[in-house]
């Protein structure tokens, strides 16, 4: 297959593929009897509204773990110092979830809360191995035909390698050198405290009037949990900040897809197949529209499947994918003023220069820009010719290997 398609092919594809869903796509203030206009400004503001809540529920998280932990909060992720567990626990709780946007944003509040930032980072890190699982997932959907099996698992799994070679390559060199600890330490420095000049104070006049909007909800919460004993009060915090963000993030995305799904397709249709440029950017911008990697994603793994795209035009657009949905953890971080601000925007910083950095170095040297397409390419012809090799893939990738590494480490 060519790499880039004739564009009256992509034309008459994208769109059939696009109404197709767009059809079962019903917004829940339809339920309400509005249509037209008024159920256009009921999906925004009912966006604005998830917005305010996830910002709430990030500093509930930040508040709570501060309240449980006291001044011990680096003792109690102890078993999570090392930082391979810390990666792992980062894996299975995105895949647990499905959202590497509700990993990040709970990491965000942990930090301001007193998580250190050298368990945070292995946990952000494994944020986009665990946020992998669910395109592959999709794939699995066409199993019964072999061809479109292959090529639809090969388009999902290339996200997969992508993602593992990118934290082969910045797992050690943050361990030797602390690369993403300190260029996210700058960079947040730079943006908020009284001498980052006019950067800073746009952030923090933007979060000051956040914390401010989202102040009397957060104290509305913490005082209806406040006759929880000390520890308990913390913890149960977390939990219903936790739930929150899981409920919201749902919400959103739901939302979102409603309101821009059809300027996404448009997106996917002018950009992807064009260039490499072109499809990390469009992969980007989608995320951001639709707020979440593992739905720009899936949405192209039918696409990959009935050959509408090649796997050389699925690998770049992942890749702006991972980029796009950091933008959440960015949101998040406006939670928190003062220190807490900046250690919450270091956090997210992390989550921002990781992906970054990323692209620049894996996308960008010819030797490591082909294995995750020869990985991807390999595992594709083994799963479509036995399908127990994508069955021990799932389950040893997400779940068996992050499992065994924490038991072996503990042990």
């Amino acid at each position: 297959m060519t790499d880039v398609l004739p564009q009256a092919s992509v034309a008459s594809a994208v769109p059939a593929e696009t109404s197709q869903r767009e059809t079962r796509l019903v917004s829940p203030f339809e339920r309400l009897g509005l249509s037209g206009r008024a159920l256009r400004t009921a999906n925004w503001l009912g966006v604005v509204a998830g917005v305010y809540v996830l910002i709430t529920s990030v500093n509930l998280i930040g508040s709570g773990f501060k309240a449980a932990t006291g001044d011990s909060a680096e003792a109690l992720f102890a078993f999570a110092s090392n930082p391979f567990v810390a990666l792992m626990v980062g894996v299975l709780f995105t895949a647990a979830t499905q959202s590497s946007s509700t990993t990040t944003s709970v990491t965000v509040g942990l930090v301001a809360g007193g998580l250190p930032i050298s368990i945070a980072i292995p946990m952000l890190l494994g944020a986009n191995i665990g946020t992998t699982l669910t395109n592959t997932l999709v794939s699995l959907g066409m199993v019964r035909d072999s061809e479109s099996f292959r090529r639809a698992f090969s388009a999902a799994t290339v996200h997969d390698f992508f993602n593992l070679i990118a934290v082969a390559v910045f797992l050690p060199l943050e361990l030797m050198f602390g690369l993403l600890a300190r260029t996210s330490a700058a960079l947040a420095d730079a943006s908020s405290g009284s001498d980052g000049g006019i950067v800073a104070a746009v952030f923090g006049g933007l979060g000051d009037t956040v914390k401010a909007g989202t102040k009397p909800l957060s104290n509305l919460l913490t005082d209806a949990t406040a006759f929880l004993p000390g520890v308990w009060h913390g913890i149960v915090m977390i939990a219903l900040g936790i739930g929150l963000i899981l409920l919201v993030i749902n919400w959103l995305g739901r939302l979102l897809k409603v309101l821009m799904v059809g300027r996404a397709a448009e997106v996917l249709h002018a950009s992807v197949g064009r260039g490499p440029l072109t499809g990390i950017a469009s992969g980007a911008a989608m995320t951001v529209m639709v707020q979440s990697s593992s739905t720009t994603t899936s949405l192209m793994i039918p696409l990959a499947g009935s050959g509408t795209f090649s796997l050389k035009q699925i690998y770049p657009f992942t890749v702006g994918a991972n980029i796009g949905t950091t933008v959440t953890a960015l949101i998040a971080a406006f939670a928190f003023t003062g220190a807490e601000g900046t250690l919450a925007l270091q956090a997210a910083y992390v989550h921002l220069l990781f992906n970054v950095f990323a692209a620049l170095v894996i996308f960008g040297l010819p030797l490591l820009r082909q294995l995750p397409l020869r990985g991807a390419t390999w595992l594709g012809n083994v799963a479509a010719t036995n399908k127990l090799w994508a069955a021990a893939w799932v389950l040893g990738v997400f779940v068996g290997i992050p499992l065994a590494l924490i038991g072996i480490t503990l042990l």
